[in-house]
């Protein structure tokens, strides 16, 4: 059996009965000992491989909650506009990306936010001007609407004649598709994008696994994008990596609503899987986004008449629920505004009784309790531990009433902090003083909620720092604003560092051997370039991992 001592450094555990120690051993990929150098060197009888710290600080290794993974992998490769700040610069962003790509090919990319021009919706015909030929579709940050140039809609056939899709709108003028489209009506368009090559698309994976381990990153839920076949084909790739052995990466990996029948047929179950691959929630869209103005609310939008966009109606959404837990499936569910978030805790809450009165297993350990292990994953015996919590994904503003109903249900509030600070100035201007209750994390600590963090990526940056950062400060990483937005809802260090430690491993099942380091858990370690418990908290973003240690072994290190 291999050994290794990792010692002379400052081990972070995120245990509260041994929170601090010095040395920590490794044996098998499992934590054997942690504590004082002379206490972990007895436990390995003095035969160890020995790792010298210098000094260094080590934590649990991090996992993003959510994460596009193969849409964010891809997406590095495709025209990037998240740091765009005017549209003439946007239009020559999008014209140099276009050289890279294949003359006959579709150009695609995102990030643009409109609102960082002056609040400016974009074209198709400003596309036109560019790209006359060549078809274009560009997503906005958020993920909740798209840019296309007439090219694409002609391709489409979007045109005069078409209606709005359920759930979803075309913005017109004269009756005219203007090139933007909202929520379910970019699929009219995205259908007809070709997919990218499978080993082009295993290659940008890999690549984005290197990015994840250089933040001490190692594992990932992810839940599916916009694409109808985007759980399916994440799924199968990183079977893949895993069967060739190149999956350094943990992914809990969620199914599509699309894919909901056959999951029932087959008798999936979430949590089915190993350490590496398991099966996750149902992840359903309650509502759009706030730069969309599509994110539910229940009281107008400041200065308006509407409430935002429903993506699923409260039946279908009440139905689609009950089956999901009924059958052993939990649920993962965008939403961002108060309606949709009270929309979402009610059908959940009501196919928990449901579930409990005609299914008691099914929702044995339907809550944000520590829950399986890998032997608990695999007894035959005890079928109903494969449950994991249910989830809301983002709850972005949720009304004052509703924020204990997380705890009293069992729900995971699954969030992104980067969020707040990039969303602070339209939260004002689009929810005014309701932003009391918006982004609120530490009012739903407080309520007794469990946080589990993430990017969001590719709608923002992957780096869990920027995260752990915005939760500290709520301010950008150039320090405004100066005292922090809504500084009432900060988080201590520890809580932003457990968001991404211990709250996603809670998410995920599997709290009995991840997010902490102790004897029997999983050595997964991040040894980092400075001590986020001792920096300034502005200077927080900037940490990086210089080590990230998976199962023991050394998946990147920063030379």
């Amino acid at each position: 059996m291999t050994t290794t001592m990792f010692f002379n450094g400052v081990i972070y555990t995120m245990n509260p009965d041994q929170p601090r120690a010095q040395a920590i051993a490794v044996r098998d990929g499992r934590v054997l000992a942690v504590g004082s150098e002379g206490k972990v060197h007895a436990a390995t009888g003095g035969r160890a491989e020995g790792i010298n710290l210098r000094g260094r600080v080590v934590i649990p290794a991090l996992t993003d909650a959510h994460v596009h993974l193969v849409w964010h992998a891809l997406g590095r490769r495709e025209v990037r506009l998240e740091d765009v700040d005017s549209f003439d610069a946007a239009l020559q962003r999008i014209k140099n990306g276009a050289e890279r790509m294949p003359k006959d090919g579709w150009i695609l990319g995102g990030g643009w936010d409109h609102t960082r021009w002056g609040g400016r919706w974009p074209t198709a015909a400003d596309l036109d001007e560019l790209f006359p030929d060549q078809p274009v579709l560009l997503v906005r940050k958020d993920g909740h609407s798209a840019w296309v140039n007439s090219r694409a809609l002609a391709i489409a056939g979007v045109d005069n004649s078409v209606e709005d899709p359920p759930g979803g709108s075309i913005r017109r003028e004269q009756g005219q598709p203007t090139g933007l489209l909202f929520e379910n009506a970019i699929d009219l368009v995205r259908r007809y994008v070709p997919d990218a090559d499978e080993e082009y698309r295993l290659d940008a994976i890999r690549d984005a696994i290197a990015e994840a381990h250089s933040y001490g990153m190692v594992g990932m839920h992810i839940p599916p994008g916009l694409r109808p076949d985007d759980a399916s084909m994440t799924l199968a790739d990183v079977q893949k990596l895993r069967a060739r052995d190149q999956l350094t990466l943990r992914c809990l990996v969620h199914l599509g609503l699309d894919r909901l029948e056959e999951a029932t047929l087959l008798g999936l179950r979430s949590g089915l899987g190993d350490r590496w691959v398991r099966i996750g929630g149902v992840k359903m869209f309650a509502d759009g986004s706030l730069g969309s103005e599509t994110a539910e609310m229940l009281a107008p939008y400041e200065g308006s008449q509407h409430r935002g966009t429903a993506t699923m109606m409260t039946d279908d959404l009440n139905d689609a629920v009950q089956k999901c837990i009924s059958n052993g499936l939990a649920v993962t569910i965008h939403a961002i505004g108060d309606g949709a978030n009270r929309r979402v805790l009610n059908a959940i809450e009501a196919a928990i009784t449901h579930a409990r009165v005609h299914n008691t297993d099914a929702v044995e350990v339907n809550s944000a309790e520590p829950a399986t292990t890998d032997a608990a994953l695999i007894d035959a015996d005890t079928p109903a531990r494969l449950m994991l919590p249910n989830r809301i994904e983002h709850a972005q503003i949720v009304h004052p009433r509703d924020m204990a109903r997380f705890a009293q249900l069992g729900i995971i509030a699954s969030v992104q902090p980067v969020h707040a600070t990039s969303d602070m100035d339209m939260a004002e201007q689009l929810w005014g003083k309701r932003c009391e209750m918006a982004y609120a994390w530490h009012s739903l600590k407080n309520a007794g909620a469990t946080l589990a963090f993430g990017s969001d990526a590719p709608v923002e940056s992957l780096n869990p720092w920027w995260g752990i950062h915005a939760a500290v400060t709520r301010q950008r990483r150039d320090g405004t604003p100066d005292d922090g937005w809504r500084p009432e809802q900060c988080l201590s260090v520890d809580e932003a560092i457990r968001g991404f430690t211990i709250g996603a491993a809670m998410a995920a099942g599997s709290a009995s051997e991840q997010g902490t380091l102790q004897p029997q858990a999983l050595a997964d370690m991040a040894v980092l370039s400075a001590d986020p418990f001792k920096v300034e908290p502005s200077e927080l973003h900037a940490i990086r991992s210089e080590m990230t240690i998976l199962e023991g072994e050394i998946v990147w290190e920063d030379h």
